[in-house]
């Protein structure tokens, strides 16, 4: 005849874990920083690859290094990194589109999912120091041109 039984889900620890940090990482609120160059080591963002994390503190260091740059740089030079930055950025906002959009398909596996989170928030990383960087060469420009 029929059979009543129902199958019920019990996560495994693994499973229970892999939520948490998901969701501990997710708390990062990348709106309510106005330069990440600003934060301290342990406020930085969280990412499960390694590689994006050594990709990520290249990307500060080298930020760094051009907001300082951006004191003495002579106007040539400036204009030169503006044009670079902005397809740069282009670059960026394309590839978090893919993520972004690969990611609501739903037919990812939970490592192809994962990998795409982290490449989504180092995304959005690397677009919110691009457009801080682009703003303040975009001051420096028009200082130098009056």
């Amino acid at each position: 005849m029929f059979s009543t039984q129902s199958e019920v889900f019990i996560p495994s620890m693994n499973e229970i874990a892999g939520q948490v940090f998901e969701e501990e990482q997710d708390n990062f609120d990348l709106d309510a920083i106005a330069n990440i160059l600003e934060l301290s080591e342990k406020d930085f963002p969280r990412f499960t690859l390694a590689k994006n994390k050594a990709r990520f503190l290249r990307m500060v260091s080298w930020y760094r290094q051009k907001e300082e740059w951006l004191d003495v740089a002579p106007l040539s030079g400036v204009t030169k990194l503006f044009k670079q930055q902005s397809k740069e950025l282009e670059t960026i906002r394309a590839s978090k589109l893919d993520y972004d959009m690969e990611l609501e398909t739903g037919t990812l596996t939970p490592s192809q999912r994962s990998y795409r989170k982290d490449e989504l928030k180092m995304c959005r990383v690397q677009e919110k120091m691009a457009v801080h960087l682009i703003s303040k060469i975009q001051v420096k420009i028009k200082s130098g041109r009056r």
